[in-house]
């Protein structure tokens, strides 16, 4: 192997992946900065506005065939008077700057978000269950994920961590 080529190649491992760092981290660390601050003020409207309610979930689902009516015969109806429930569904007549939309977006992500809940705490991480998975196993003939994944934010409801 040529000098030319090691010095290329030590170039393209080493240096230019520096260089993109040092060029990377000064936008980086005020995106870093935005995204706690943000993420601190939800936490804030949320123990502000739904802590002293005693509504501590948020649960996202749709009107999908594969899960609609199990969830509101066997989930909803447990955690309703705890609960703010967003249909997927119906996105297009939500107001996307209300709380629990907010809340949705920047807690839920963007894969399987349907359905989830997100369980808020004070003075703590917000807990997200992603039902997703296990309904597709629960189709495919495994049920038991399904109650697993039930199973666990239940108990988390009664007893948090």
């Amino acid at each position: 192997m040529s000098s030319s080529t090691r010095i290329a190649r030590t170039l393209k491992q080493r240096i230019l992946p520096a260089i993109i760092l040092i060029v990377a981290l000064p936008l980086l660390v005020p995106f870093l900065v935005l995204y706690v601050v943000y993420s601190f003020f939800l936490y804030i409207a949320i123990f502000v506005t739904w802590l002293p309610s005693e509504r501590n979930v948020l649960f996202i689902y749709s009107d999908s065939p594969h899960w609609k009516a199990h969830l509101e015969a066997n989930v909803l109806p447990q955690i309703a008077d705890h609960a703010v429930v967003l249909n997927w569904s119906q996105r297009s007549n939500w107001n996307r700057w209300s709380l629990p939309v907010l809340c949705f977006r920047h807690f839920g992500g963007d894969r399987e978000f349907n359905p989830m809940a997100i369980v808020f705490r004070p003075f703590r991480k917000a807990r997200v269950f992603r039902f997703w998975r296990p309904f597709r196993d629960r189709k495919h003939g495994t049920p038991s994920a399904l109650q697993e994944a039930e199973k666990a934010f239940f108990e988390y409801l009664r007893n948090p961590q």
